[in-house]
């Protein structure tokens, strides 16, 4: 691999050559990532999208999310009708400074289950649960997220039902000290979310390092599988 190819590899945006079927060509260490949560033929049709309508390069700034990435513009270009090659920038959604997470090895079923019943308590809220078995005690800074979960509970608490979902991300990882995590998700549902207090959400998650994604309905709170202090 040459230094300029080593550059393209390891930049901190993803990029991803096509030919003109939509396979793909090469890509880059972070583009492997991102493909875990974008299939090849969505990024293949967004790279479409935002090509020049004439051979060359083409930079837009938008803004795009594809799971727990996020991305505030893309550059497009290709040479001929054979390949077309896209870099996506992508907006840090957690300090790059950020360490390797600390706390005690925890099981996060019996976190989860503790915020749940402290919620259910004098309420008619039905609770809904939905864990996957195989995920290990990890470890986590409990006390913090007991605070965050109970935080996100609480937005949910004028719905007569709250769904709770922990599963394996498939194909996704997180990066450490140079060495690769996998990710397993805490999502929280409803038919209603109290909008006024994500922001509150917002700052409990960025000054206890955890990585969270608000939807319209939903709260999802990313976590890495380190399985050793």
């Amino acid at each position: 691999m040459t230094f300029e190819q080593q550059w393209i590899e390891y930049d901190y945006n993803p990029f991803v050559l096509f030919d003109a079927n939509s396979k793909v060509l090469s890509l880059n260490a972070e583009a492997q990532f991102l493909l875990g949560a974008v299939t090849t033929k969505e990024l293949f049709e967004v790279a479409k999208t935002y090509a020049s309508v004439s051979f060359g390069f083409k930079t837009t700034f938008v803004d795009l999310e594809f799971g727990r990435y996020k991305f505030f513009g893309l550059t497009v270009g290709y040479e001929n009708e054979e390949q077309l090659g896209i870099k996506l920038y992508q907006t840090p959604s957690f300090k790059l400074s950020t360490p390797k997470p600390h706390g005690d090895l925890t099981n996060i079923f019996t976190i989860i289950d503790l915020c749940i019943s402290t919620h259910s308590i004098s309420s008619n809220i039905e609770f809904n649960k939905i864990y996957d078995p195989t995920i290990p005690d990890v470890v986590v800074d409990s006390n913090a997220l007991i605070k965050l979960l109970n935080k996100i509970y609480d937005c949910f608490l004028e719905n007569s039902s709250i769904h709770t979902k922990v599963f394996y991300r498939i194909g996704e990882h997180i990066r450490f000290e140079d060495k690769k995590y996998s990710l397993f998700s805490i999502v929280i549902s409803a038919a209603h979310l109290s909008k006024e207090s994500t922001s509150q959400l917002k700052v409990i998650a960025e000054n206890n390092d955890f990585f969270m994604d608000i939807s319209e309905n939903c709260v999802t709170v990313n976590i890495p599988m380190t399985t050793s202090i």
